[in-house]
């Protein structure tokens, strides 16, 4: 077995971090091509998937090549274990983003998003892209109070969701089932993004401390 090579895993943390913020544009561009009805941002979001999926691939299959050349100590397999637990979690919000410019796509020339949606999809999208943000950042910084905040400001996307869910059940909704449908199903996916930022969080709390977070705002999976 060779030395831990530092280098290498610093490397895999930066390339992580360079990866969380093509995630971030892509939410944002999904986002774009969903409130402005626009086909050609929604495509280039659906293809760039595939940079990213490219990106997931090859830094687990660094993690994998240090892990099998090399001999960590604990904090240093701490770091692998969760960096690649974290890759695969941008790769799924990387999923997601794509899947909001699909359902963009799908409805065009149409907007899937009815108009009095559009603040809440718009902070959805915010939210979102913060959390992403900071989540791909503290594993570099070694931040574990920016990552706990995760969790809490999780409590806004949980808000935004009911607030949906209110409006759709309301006597006011007039868009009809397919709009009801793409509503509720386009806010899952923004959720489902802040989840995996959370999730990311709770692995970088791990990885600093050695200790998993307690709560029940936190995945476990």
């Amino acid at each position: 077995m060779q030395e831990f090579h530092h280098g290498a895993l610093d490397e895999i943390v930066h390339e992580l971090v360079t990866m969380s913020d093509a995630v971030q544009v892509a939410v944002r561009d999904a986002t774009r091509a969903l409130l402005e009805a626009d086909a050609s941002i929604a495509e280039r979001v659906i293809s760039d998937d595939a940079r990213i999926d490219t990106m997931h691939d090859q830094l687990e299959q660094r993690c994998f090549s240090l892990l099998a050349r090399s001999t960590p100590v604990a904090g240093e397999l701490r770091t692998i274990v969760a960096a690649m637990q974290v890759i695969a979690d941008i790769g799924r919000t990387g999923d997601l983003a794509a899947h909001v410019a699909e359902i963009a796509r799908m409805r065009y020339p149409e907007h899937a998003v009815p108009a009095p949606l559009v603040p809440n999809f718009t902070r959805m999208s915010q939210v979102a892209q913060e959390m992403v943000g900071k989540a791909g950042r503290t594993l570099l910084e070694r931040d574990p109070d920016a990552a706990a905040m995760l969790a809490s400001e999780d409590d806004e996307m949980d808000e935004l969701r009911s607030e949906q869910f209110r409006l759709i059940a309301s006597d006011d909704w007039t868009f009809g089932v397919e709009a009801a449908v793409d509503t509720a199903l386009l806010g899952r996916y923004y959720e489902r993004i802040a989840d995996h930022a959370v999730a990311m969080g709770g692995r970088i709390i791990y990885v600093i401390t050695g200790e998993a977070p307690e709560g029940e705002d936190w995945p476990t999976t």
